[in-house]
């Protein structure tokens, strides 16, 4: 017998089940589905084999998933100490977070103008280089991987260190001082006290910034450029320029199994260093 309780969940959470199985897995599933397919409605996987024989998809594969991987490291690197010193240290943390989030009131869009006036040529940075004669001539920081990389970790910064702030609030200050009481330096204590803990707000954060940087659309297209694609871009240089919506599927598809393959190997080495992820 079903209970009140169980009928009243079931209840509550029945629209939204039915609001994602007929708006995104349904239409996801379909998507995929279609993939396998030929024109003549045989099953093929053709339309991979082509996909992955082409030296300019092999290019924007590679380049997504080194940009992801490097603005998730680089994301890691500056919002654990962020976090650290807001959890433990800061005595006005609520401003410090409502600073930490505030970029993500601000829309992508004007976020990338915005880093287009500062990396240009005429730009803050060439202008003060110039001036100060490290270099002759304005150097080319926009339109590049680099410029990309810029955008991605001011753009998801924020959500590493909330991420990071959510576990570190949790980690009670006597277990680094009781490490310190039996001999650990504090280096000592925040490598085998601190890290291991925060590791689950790591891995939290690592898979929201990796999946955000690989999915990106706007960032890459305004700080790209045409002549530095990633798979957000191909999708749309696919499906609206060109007209190849079979393709432009098919790439949908590769970025979705990208997505979950790497979220599953962050978790899986995560474990490795943290049982309890």
């Amino acid at each position: 017998m079903i209970d009140k309780k169980t009928k009243l969940y079931w209840i509550f959470i029945l629209p939204g089940c039915l609001f994602l199985v007929f708006f995104m897995m349904i239409p996801l599933f379909s998507l995929i589905f279609k993939t396998f397919f030929d024109e003549a409605g045989s099953f093929s996987l053709e339309n991979y084999y082509s996909l992955f024989g082409s030296t300019y998809f092999r290019q924007v594969f590679f380049r997504s998933i080194r940009l992801s991987l490097v603005s998730t490291a680089a994301c890691a690197l500056l919002g654990f100490p962020t976090a650290y010193y807001i959890s433990k240290y800061s005595k006005n943390k609520g401003m410090l977070m409502a600073l930490a989030v505030f970029p993500m009131f601000t829309s992508p869009v004007i976020r990338s103008f915005s880093w287009m006036v500062i990396l240009g040529k005429k730009g803050f940075i060439n202008t003060a280089l110039v001036s100060l004669g490290i270099v002759r001539r304005p150097i080319s920081l926009l339109y590049n991987e680099f410029s990309m990389t810029i955008g991605f970790i001011q753009l998801f910064l924020p959500l590493m260190i909330l991420s990071l702030i959510g576990i570190m609030d949790h980690i009670s200050e006597d277990l680094n001082l009781a490490a310190c009481n039996l001999g650990a330096t504090r280096l000592g204590a925040f490598r085998h006290v601190i890290l291991p803990l925060s590791i689950p707000g790591l891995v939290t954060g690592s898979v929201l910034v990796f999946t955000g940087c690989l999915t990106a659309y706007t960032t890459p297209q305004l700080l790209g450029g045409t002549d530095t694609r990633v798979l957000a871009t191909m999708i749309y240089q696919q499906a609206m320029s060109l007209g190849d919506w079979t393709q432009a599927s098919v790439v949908s598809v590769v970025m979705i199994v990208v997505t979950v393959l790497v979220s599953g190997c962050i978790n899986g080495i995560s474990r490795k260093f943290n049982p309890i992820v």
